[in-house]
């Protein structure tokens, strides 16, 4: 799965580019690297981190891509029914709000737990 939203990413963002880190994990990799994505929400990468490593156990996340303030993740296991994807829609919240006040709208959690149902890329932004 991540190699296959690797593909995809690279195709829709060319002028990306590699970055080696010595890290456990893409989550690890994230405070490694010193990156501080959220800063205007949360200057703790290792907080991030924390999240998105639970997300690798149990979503088996990984992350493909890493922006400013974007991390972009491949899930090779996503909440499949609405309840789970509810559950999953508040964790996302708390973890990144921007994704809902600023996404797509309707900007209820119900609506962006519709969004996230089966998908097998969860990508966020801070403002």
């Amino acid at each position: 799965m991540a190699a296959e939203y690797a593909r995809t990413f690279l195709a829709d963002h060319p002028q990306t580019r590699l970055g080696l880190v010595i890290a456990e994990s893409g989550a690890e990799a994230l405070t490694v690297a010193g990156w501080s994505g959220p800063c205007n929400y949360d200057n703790d990468t290792a907080k991030s981190s924390t999240v998105v490593r639970d997300w690798e156990h149990r979503f088996r996340a990984r992350v493909v891509a890493v922006g400013f303030s974007t991390p972009h993740l491949s899930i090779a296991s996503p909440p499949m029914d609405e309840h789970e994807a509810l559950l999953v829609a508040a964790e996302h919240f708390a973890f990144c709000p921007d994704n809902l006040w600023q996404g797509s709208r309707p900007y209820t959690l119900a609506a962006y737990a519709e969004r996230i149902t089966g998908a097998h890329h969860w990508d966020f932004w801070w403002d």
